[in-house]
């Protein structure tokens, strides 16, 4: 199903901003050294689109820049305001424009410290699904490196990140997530796919950290059931999905459709997949 946890949870969160601060952590905000160039296949468009991404000025944030309507440019803050539910990926939209499947590529940038940068996208309206991980995105992003942002007026900004001012719970169906506060970032996470044997319960627990990202995370795969491709497909839906960027797993009998290369380096990493949408607003 190219699953994506409480792909509907935006509005609940926006409702429990009250319950985090922003404070300083002591360092300045980073952005690219330099531009990154990366074109593929759209997971659900099929299109074949770019993503350019710039440095940019210290509290710009980071930002998508699209075509909207007539033809008009328009700029999408990578903000959960302008979440939209949207299935089987996470979307973006401002003034009729609208950006999807940025959660691979927003989850890098955060991991990576990358605070400000442009992304514009081209071809489509969608972000390359690559190979349906975070891991080329953060191999781009380290080899361009990063350096301080400045602002506009020539000085520095502090960097700022999210901490709980108290518990926060959201859930929509059967999912949940629950938010307590810490001094470390520590995620656990839990899928129950009972129906794909290949998958089943699984639960994935670590202190987060770049280290931890990069090995256990970042790999991490989109992945989907076989006996559900040609509904989804028929939907309007991954018209851009393959064995090339997805975990292609079949009901009832334990299969994985990939190559045993593929199967190997990411099947391991199921539940990991999901963690993505913790780091992306982290």
């Amino acid at each position: 199903m190219f699953h994506r946890a409480l792909s509907g949870g935006s509005q609940a969160l926006r409702s429990r901003f009250s319950s985090i601060s922003w404070k300083p952590i002591g360092k300045p905000q980073q952005t690219l050294a330099s531009e990154i160039v990366l074109a593929g296949v759209a997971l659900h468009s099929g299109e074949t689109v770019t993503a350019k991404l710039l440095p940019e000025a210290a509290g710009q944030g980071r930002y998508f820049v699209v075509g909207g309507v007539g033809g008009q440019v328009t700029t999408i803050a990578a903000a959960i305001g302008n979440a939209e539910d949207s299935p089987l990926c996470t979307t973006l939209s401002r003034a009729g424009a609208r950006v999807r499947t940025v959660e691979h590529l927003l989850s890098a940038l955060e991991a990576c410290g990358v605070d400000n940068c442009r992304i514009e996208i081209s071809g489509g309206n969608e972000v390359p699904v690559l190979d349906g991980s975070a891991k080329e995105w953060v191999e781009a992003i380290q080899q361009v490196g990063l350096c301080v942002a400045e602002a506009s007026a020539g000085n520095y900004i502090d960097k700022l990140a999210p901490f709980l001012n108290e518990p926060i719970y959201v859930s929509r169906n059967d999912s949940f997530i629950f938010g307590f506060p810490s001094p470390e970032i520590l995620i656990t996470y839990g899928i129950d796919f009972s129906k794909v044997p290949s998958i089943g319960c699984q639960w994935f627990s670590s202190l987060i950290n770049a280290s931890v990202y990069l090995k256990e995370i970042a790999p991490a795969r989109t992945f989907c059931v076989y006996e559900e491709v040609e509904k989804m497909r028929s939907a309007g839906l991954i018209q851009g999905g393959s064995a090339e960027n997805a975990i292609v797993c079949r009901l009832v009998i334990r299969c994985i459709l990939n190559s045993y290369g593929v199967y190997q380096k990411f099947c391991a990493r199921w539940k990991n997949n999901q963690a993505f949408e913790i780091v992306v607003h982290r």
